[in-house]
């Protein structure tokens, strides 16, 4: 008898040990415990340097038209732990090599009624957690919908969060700093108009997220390698303190049409008590896969100018004419036409701002408007409104090609979709086609508006689709690829590197649509950062846009010398001097600045950060010894002192120090700024002050 009692005991430990699961970090300061629940239902739990911080929490999916779902009844058939590192080379990044040490275990779970299999695969990197759905090929689960995925982020505390409203269409929003307790309060207040917006919930909010705890934590929930699937939000249980996943619906409603076998893009979760491990963390990038270009040599980082900001700020026209009420391609005869004195995109001009990207050494002049359509592009849910290779009759091309091409500069196209996705796709290869004859190397493509077809949101798979088909399209003309209005990135280029930048935030325009938040970029690389770069188009130098259209009342809050630190503090390999030409020629010994800071760096330094308070960051330039520091600072101003200890030891350097002046301030003196310069080695340390809304610029180069 107590031998048969023995065993039933040793069973059901053997049971137990099976039904529970643990892995570590490399470093062994994450633990992530896998459990499943008595009924069945797969559960996670992330410990940190021995304490809790994401609490017991549910996964699973819950399927359209499925009594059973994959939510629970499952068992563990197996459990297999791996490991891997390596080091990769990037094409372009904050870096040139990155490390990708993870520790694996791939949980194979058999539901008991249906027979159906899945695995949840969890990778624990020395940085977080990351962790996703696979869905191997089987008799029993072939074609099915998701109706919403049931993923849970239980939070061990009232943390303290920077969020934007949850949206199917936009993550144009200023940030709100809250409780968690107080999103549902202040939802309203943290919304603004958008050309396209729809929010689900009033404790909705949007990835990337980042958290602090009371205790001093940084928490940060995003997700990577976003492909054929829907684009997470995270709804919160206010009472209980748990997120809960939260995909974009289709027209139809549905979260997702998924064919096995396939795999769910990775949620993740990184953490530190150090806020610049998470600017640090190349997290997202490893959770994707290797790069699939064979030959990258055409994909290289740029600096342009361009016919944009007078634009925004209204001071021309992206249209024409003012003649016709509609028009439509092919039929309208724009030669009839007379034209309104206001469009930006005239051969005159666009030569205008290639001389001033010749003379300062840029790489690139974009030109939006110069197509046929931008009279009535907007709001009428029209299908048929851009063909991307019909120019303007004041519009050149194959002069203006000519014409950059004898002063050494590219042009980049602009390709604005009014969210007709559809259309887009039907004109992309002769519109590819059309910038290889003339030159263009690079496309802006835009998704402003409402989606068509009609009822798709801007982040629902149909059209996260649609953006994937753009970008591997662009490879085979070796077009690099800058998406506004797209789904915000997902560490995909480092996949697909000639994703070269995105917006899919609140970027420098909003600054003339009445203003941002004096610290927004003190959040920014916290949170849409995360995922890759952003085309933030900074350098704005006259903050008083009514100066620039007598009709705008708008005012860029930050100082002048903030605008300068964005180039380092807002890395992307794509970067904008967004300003009109003769502002920069009133400021050109701050310009040199601009002219001066890389697009390419070898290494990155993560100095000091705050989120939504301040951040300071250097990196070493690709092609020499030179090394840029940018401070970007929020509402107060501040003092702190910079250690330069990352110098080479053997090696000295002159610093030319842009700064903010004493009485500097981005509300009433943005443009006081100074600029000196002094002799520095690894041993200086520099006591540096920001302006309420302001910030700095360093550029330390080589004495030889």
């Amino acid at each position: 008898m107590n031998t048969i009692k023995t065993l039933l005991i040793l069973v059901a430990l053997s049971f137990l040990n099976v039904q529970a699961q643990e892995l570590k970090s490399p470093n062994g300061k994450f633990v992530m415990h896998f459990a499943l629940l008595n009924d069945g239902t797969p559960t996670y739990q992330l410990t940190y340097l021995n304490k809790e911080i994401i609490k017991k929490s549910k996964l699973g999916l819950e399927l359209q038209n499925d009594s059973k779902s994959l939510l629970n009844d499952f068992t563990i058939v197996q459990a297999t732990p791996a490991t891997f590192n390596e080091t990769w080379k990037t094409v372009w990044g904050e870096e040139t090599e990155i490390q990708n040490h993870y520790n694996e275990l791939a949980v194979l779970l058999k539901q008991n009624k249906t027979d159906r299999e899945i695995i949840i695969r969890f990778r624990l990197f020395n940085d977080g957690l990351g962790f996703r759905y696979e869905f191997p090929q089987q008799k029993n689960l072939v074609y099915f919908t998701i109706k919403e995925e049931r993923t849970e982020f239980a939070m061990t505390g009232d943390h303290t969060a920077f969020w934007i409203p949850g949206d199917y269409d936009t993550q144009e929003y200023d940030y709100t700093e809250s409780k968690l307790s107080e999103i549902r309060d202040l939802f309203q207040t943290a919304l603004t108009t958008n050309a396209s917006q729809e929010q689900f919930s009033e404790t909705g909010v949007q990835t990337s997220l980042m958290m602090k705890a009371a205790d001093g934590l940084y928490l940060n929930i995003h997700e990577a390698a976003l492909i054929d699937y829907s684009c997470m939000h995270l709804n919160l249980d206010d009472k209980n303190l748990v997120f809960q996943s939260h995909l974009t619906p289709d027209a139809q409603d549905n979260k997702g049409h998924l064919q096995a076998p396939c795999v769910s893009p990775w949620r993740t979760i990184i953490a530190s008590y150090d806020a610049r491990d998470i600017l640090a963390s190349r997290m997202t990038l490893n959770l994707n896969e290797p790069c699939k270009i064979e030959d990258t040599s055409w994909i290289k980082p740029v600096k342009y100018v361009g016919v944009w900001w007078e634009m925004i700020t209204g001071k021309s026209s992206w249209s024409y004419t003012n003649d016709f009420p509609s028009i439509q391609l092919g039929i309208t005869d724009y030669s009839k036409a007379k034209p309104n004195g206001t469009h930006g995109a005239n051969t005159k001009h666009v030569k205008e701002l290639i001389d001033f990207a010749a003379l300062h050494g840029f790489d690139g002049v974009l030109v939006e408007g110069w197509n046929q359509g931008w009279e009535d592009w907007f709001g009428q849910s029209k299908d048929y409104v851009f063909d991307f290779v019909s120019p303007y009759p004041d519009f050149d091309v194959e002069g203006i090609h000519e014409y950059a091409k004898s002063k050494g500069v590219k042009m980049i196209m602009h390709h604005e979709t009014s969210g007709s996705a559809r259309n887009y796709e039907r004109h992309l290869d002769q519109a590819f086609q059309f910038m290889n004859k003339h030159g263009y190397e690079a496309v802006k493509t835009g998704y402003v508006g409402d989606m068509l077809p009609r009822g798709e949101h801007h982040y629902s798979q149909w059209i996260l689709n649609h953006y994937q088909y753009v970008i591997e399209k662009a490879v085979d003309y070796k077009i690099m690829v800058n998406a506004h209005e797209a789904v915000r990135p997902t560490g995909i280029c480092r996949t697909y590197p000639n994703m070269i930048g995105n917006e899919s935030a609140r970027g420098t325009e909003f600054q003339a649509f009445g203003g941002s938040k004096p610290n927004h970029t003190t959040i920014l690389p916290f949170t849409r950062l995360i995922g890759g770069p952003m085309d933030y188009t900074p350098g704005v130098f006259e903050m008083d846009i009514s100066k620039v259209n007598p009709n705008n009342d708008s005012h860029v809050n930050t100082t002048l010398t903030n605008q300068l630190g964005l180039y380092v503090v807002m890395y992307s390999p794509l970067q904008m001097a967004a300003d009109l030409p003769e502002n920069y020629n009133r400021f050109l010994d701050a310009f040199q600045f601009i002219k001066d800071v890389p697009v390419a760096w070898s290494t990155s330094k993560y100095l000091e950060a705050e989120p939504g308070y301040y951040i300071t960051i250097a990196r070493k330039d690709k092609n020499s010894n030179n090394w840029f520091i940018g401070n970007n600072n929020g509402a107060s101003p501040r003092t702190a002192t910079i250690n330069l200890d990352f110098l080479d030891k053997d090696k000295k350097y002159e610093a030319t120090i842009y700064a903010d002046a004493k009485n500097a301030d981005y509300k009433t003196n943005p443009q006081a700024y100074t600029i000196t310069k002094q002799k520095v080695t690894h041993k200086s340390k520099l006591k540096m002050t920001s302006a309420a809304g302001g910030g700095y610029a360093i550029s330390i180069v080589e004495i030889k």
